[in-house]
């Protein structure tokens, strides 16, 4: 596949996703005392390696230079939302590292939760923001 002539550049893109689970599951990750240790500390240590690991798991994803990899979880009562940030100084973006962070992230709180919460979804996994690159920057609208 050609990537064409793109210019090295700064980029950023930001991701979002939802696992929606019992209240009780949420307080309990809130609590760090689910049965199988800290969730999202090591919900956040797997988005992070995902994100390098995305051109390993996307065939036609380009391996890019990951500058910083944030991962980042906001608890509600009866969901968690997963945030990605990931940025380079490369020749292509870093969307599909920001989303592939999100969803094995929101996979990890899943496999650690699913023995006592068989409800949880995951959904909503989207990106939110992108800069830098030709097509420059873009924002997600609330109401989209």
């Amino acid at each position: 596949m050609d990537r064409g002539p793109s210019e090295v550049s700064a980029r950023r893109a930001l991701a979002r996703g939802r696992v929606t689970m019992l209240p009780s599951t949420t307080a309990a990750v809130a609590a760090n005392t689910t049965a199988k240790g800290d969730v999202l500390a090591t919900a956040r240590v797997a988005g992070i390696q995902a994100a390098k690991q995305a051109a390993a798991l996307i065939p036609m994803a380009h391996p890019v230079l990951v500058g910083n990899v944030f991962v980042n979880f906001t608890i509600a009562d009866d969901y968690i939302v997963v945030e990605a940030s990931v940025d380079t100084v490369d020749r292509t973006g870093v969307e599909m590292e920001a989303l592939t962070a999100v969803s094995v992230a929101a996979l990890t709180i899943y496999d650690m939760c699913k023995s006592t919460d068989r409800t949880m979804t995951i959904s909503e996994i989207a990106l939110w923001e992108k800069s830098g690159g030709r097509s420059g920057a873009w924002r997600r609208s609330e109401v989209e």
